[in-house]
């Protein structure tokens, strides 16, 4: 059954940018396998999923991250810490990698797909947009963030949504440097702490009115 319009609400207005997680509190395997469910489901432009998501669960590898995160201390002590990872490059290999598994899960042959393989190639690999590949695949990978994020919410889990790192130094520390992929955003996961001051305070939100507009 489909969550009711005031349930939604509650779990948008309950969730917040989580400053202290408790570190004693682990999010359970059922509900971690869902969560990562909803990255598997999460959508992007053409369905080509230009992204990995790197669950960094290892207390050392944690503690190497934290200095080049601004020494937040969300990356040590919240439950999964999850790092967003981009494609750096969409080229042939990606665009036939997606039609051979549409064709496959939809019963069909890649020649019958022939026109929307050529649509990613006019567009991404030889397009104007091809100049600015880092940037759409950051785009797509933002979408997986909110997926993630608003997941969360509704299962009660809290996040933080963390810009503050250095992607450089990221891709060394996990030996991403020469991969396909890149260190775009990370999200910490877990549950709050009866500490965190910032969960009380009320969420500073400009008016529907003004950021709404119907024409």
């Amino acid at each position: 059954m489909p969550i009711t319009p005031s349930q939604l609400d509650a779990a948008l207005a309950w969730r917040y940018a989580t400053k202290v997680f408790d570190p004693s509190r682990p999010i359970d395997a059922g509900t971690w396998g869902a969560l990562e469910n909803a990255l598997v489901q999460s959508p992007s432009s053409y369905g080509l999923q230009p992204w990995k998501f790197l669950v960094i669960r290892d207390p050392d590898l944690r503690q190497q991250l934290r200095p080049e995160s601004w020494n937040q201390s969300q990356i040590t002590d919240a439950s999964h810490l999850v790092v967003f990872l981009a494609q750096r490059h969409i080229g042939a290999p990606e665009a036939d990698r997606l039609i051979d598994t549409m064709a496959r899960i939809r019963g069909l042959t890649p020649d019958q797909l022939a026109t929307y393989r050529q649509m990613i190639d006019v567009d991404l690999i030889h397009g104007p947009r091809s100049q600015q590949i880092e940037r759409w695949a950051s785009n797509q990978v933002y979408i997986a963030l909110g997926t993630f994020m608003a997941a969360a919410a509704l299962l009660e889990v809290d996040t933080c949504a963390i810009e503050g790192f250095s992607p450089e130094a990221y891709d060394r520390i996990l030996a991403l440097e020469d991969s396909p992929y890149r260190s775009c955003v990370v999200c910490a996961a877990g549950y709050r702490s009866a500490d965190d001051k910032y969960a009380s305070l009320a969420k500073v939100r400009y008016s529907a009115s003004d950021l709404i507009e119907v024409r």
